[in-house]
């Protein structure tokens, strides 16, 4: 590793696949944390077969008229992203950013026919998240550092409620810049506070060391952090491996070692899918705690030696090992339990893959190298040539992506049969009631909710972004209602 390249994302909704990128930020810094270039600051434009979810603009204050008038497409934002993270030894960093930022920045990637996962292991690079870092800090060595409660009394991890406490200077939180110079001032803190911590996690966050700690061999037990296991446990938890996940090689499951694990070895196969998978208003049965949960080596876990736990830490945390290894001697005398929490995780045969070729980043396999070689090539065409590309793809997604690729980005060198068939696209993704996306009704009822609750007390500043999205969307729906298609 040569840099960080610390970034933050502002989007337009809180689903990465669905919802689009506005803001986007990154500061390059040596392995010493301090800046060594300058920031990167871009807005994407909101094409016109997308709209903003209400709630997102308020909490960034960022509007389609904002990033329309100050941004560029799609293509162009993430190819600028793209090649910062490309650069040889860099090691993408942000807060919370393994669930969602490397998210948007996977289905960017895919929708703009970039390999979505190279820039996170090619060239010596690699990822981070500071999260659980920070929540293994708090968990176990917390000296040195203030750690703000919520309303319940437990540690919260909001960055801006963290760099609050600790008078780290993070006075626009959800601007993307502001969030990413808070983030290095976070990362050096936590490094001079504990950097025994520190160093271990950054050390230890590659999936072949964990993997190393999680193996079926020894089967011991681990010290493994995730929110998951809630802030009253201080995200915490003593758990051993039981087995690899049956459809994905980068998942462990773990089971949860302060849990008695008589249901797990009881229940059948269907009843422990039920507990672990069917809503608590559905269920068929009493509800009953069967703690598996799984780990994925390649989203940089924090797992830890169970020797890390001092004594005093053990008393604080409420965590007994002697109960632990006790459970772990039950867990390894059931015969046949690695095939039966296989079984428990099997994808079951009715199970439906989504059909909208943007969401199926995950479910529609790898590229061939033959489209591969096509998807680049298509990258450094001219916009009037990318329609010798259609049908020239062995994957069936590709051609509807590049087809909305045009049609968002390009839409002036689309011919008139063409132009139908992205009309009647936008139609369906902003008219229909079953629509994948955010419709103009469900908008338009989100405003009107926004507007009229009291649980959100409106400032003039807010009541004015939901202003402009109303003349957006009208804008839109006007657009949509007097095509001449």
């Amino acid at each position: 590793m040569r840099s960080f390249y610390f970034f933050d994302y502002e989007t337009f909704g809180t689903d990465p696949a669905m919802d689009w990128p506005a803001q986007f930020a990154g500061i390059r810094t040596d392995e010493h944390l301090n800046e060594i270039a300058e920031p990167l600051n871009i807005y994407c434009r909101l094409p016109d077969d997308h709209l903003p979810h209400p709630e997102a603009c308020l909490v960034t204050g960022l509007t389609p008229q904002k990033v329309n008038e100050q941004g560029v497409t799609e293509p162009e934002f993430i190819s600028q992203i793209h090649r910062e993270f490309m650069m040889p030894g860099t090691c993408a960093t942000g807060y919370n950013s393994i669930r969602f930022d490397d998210e948007v920045t996977r289905h960017s990637l895919y929708r703009n026919f970039y390999d979505p996962y190279a820039r996170e292991y090619k060239n010596g690079n690699s990822r981070w998240d500071l999260i659980d870092l920070t929540r293994l800090t708090e968990a176990l060595r917390p000296e040195g550092i203030c750690w703000p409660v919520n309303e319940e009394g437990h540690p919260t991890f909001r960055l801006e409620k963290l760099t609050s406490a600790n008078g780290i200077d993070h006075e626009e939180a959800h601007d993307a810049v502001s969030d990413v110079r808070a983030t290095i001032a976070w990362a050096r803190l936590l490094r001079e506070k504990q950097p025994k911590v520190y160093y271990f996690v950054l050390k230890n966050r590659g999936k072949h060391q964990v993997a190393s700690l999680l193996n079926f061999t020894e089967q011991a037990m681990v010290v493994h952090v995730s929110g998951m296991y809630g802030a009253a446990r201080h995200n915490i938890a003593v758990v051993m491996p039981l087995a690899s996940h049956p459809d994905n090689k980068n998942a462990i499951i773990v089971y949860d070692l302060s849990v008695d694990p008589e249901s797990l070895l009881s229940l059948s196969v269907e009843r422990i899918r039920e507990q672990l998978f069917t809503p608590t208003e559905e269920k068929k049965t009493e509800s009953v705690s069967i703690p598996l949960k799984n780990v994925h080596i390649n989203k940089c876990p924090v797992v830890a030696p169970v020797n890390v736990l001092r004594d005093r830490d053990q008393k604080r945390l409420k965590i007994d090992l002697s109960v632990c290894a006790r459970h772990r001697e039950q867990l390894l005398a059931s015969r046949d339990l690695y095939k039966k929490v296989q079984a428990v995780f099997s994808r079951p045969e009715d199970w439906k893959k989504h059909d909208d070729p943007e969401l199926m980043l995950y479910s529609g396999g790898f590229f061939s190298p033959q489209d591969r070689i096509t998807m680049n090539q298509l990258i450094s065409s001219a916009p009037e040539q990318l329609k010798s590309f259609q049908g020239k793809f062995h994957d069936d997604r590709l051609d509807e992506l590049l087809f909305r690729y045009r049609g968002r980005h390009y839409s002036q060198f689309l011919d008139k049969q063409e132009e139908i068939r992205w009309h009647q696209h936008k139609v369906r993704c902003l008219l229909s009631s079953d629509s994948y996306q955010l419709s103009i009704a469900a908008c338009r009822r989100s405003i009107a909710e926004l507007n009229n609750s009291a649980h959100f007390d409106l400032q003039n500043k807010e009541k004015e972004v939901l202003d402009e999205i109303t003349t957006y969307i009208d804008n839109v729906e006007q657009s949509l209602n007097g095509s001449n298609v």
